[in-house]
């Protein structure tokens, strides 16, 4: 059990990040890690915490992106397990913090790829990931200049440490997408 509640890790959360872009990517990658944690039969509050709070703070520290999270992640009590999580995604870009854990590893591999996806839905017609299928996905994958920020070296690299091959990376994650999407609408509606 974590010592601090949802409501407190979301307004810490858009305490440091007021962009509503930032808000809808923690509230995506928190709704996805807990897809996943039901999945693999994990603690799907704490993966889903962990996702939460993994960009607490990009906004504000961009430059300094996981190195300021510890502090702002202790201001809510967080154990240091779960700062470590946290900082774990930034492995090999801002941090060396290897992920270790699945749920480190699903994160690490989940990040970039919510970002690709969440995308992709914007230039559909219908807006929305429901008609997406992984051969549209895999395509936009594999377009370097789309959603260019969206690294697919960290992608591959996530698919690697979790075992698994990539197609399988991009069908879990767009499915747990998928299974989160209109949650997410409303939560974000809510703002």
């Amino acid at each position: 059990m974590l010592p601090f509640t949802r409501d407190q890790a979301l307004s810490l959360l858009k305490k440091y990040n007021t962009e509503p872009f930032h808000v809808r990517h923690g509230l995506t990658v928190e709704a996805v890690m807990r897809q996943f944690a039901l999945k693999n039969g994990q603690d799907p509050e704490l993966w889903g915490m962990v996702g939460l709070l993994h960009d607490v703070d990009f906004e504000k520290y961009p430059d300094r992106h996981c190195l300021e999270a510890p502090a702002m992640l202790r201001e809510i009590g967080a154990p240091e397990d779960f700062i470590r999580a946290v900082c774990s995604h930034g492995y090999g870009l801002c941090v060396d913090i290897k992920p270790e854990s699945d749920m480190e590893k699903t994160l690490f591999a989940v990040d970039e790829l919510t970002g690709l996806i969440g995308a992709a839905v914007l230039m559909r017609p219908s807006r929305s990931a429901q008609d997406m299928d992984v051969k549209s996905l895999k395509k936009k994958f594999k377009d370097k200049r789309f959603a260019a920020g969206c690294s697919r070296e960290v992608i591959q690299q996530g698919a690697d440490m979790l075992g698994i091959e990539l197609d399988q990376l991009l069908s879990d994650t767009l499915e747990a997408y998928k299974a989160c999407e209109d949650e997410i609408n409303a939560e974000c509606g809510k703002e």
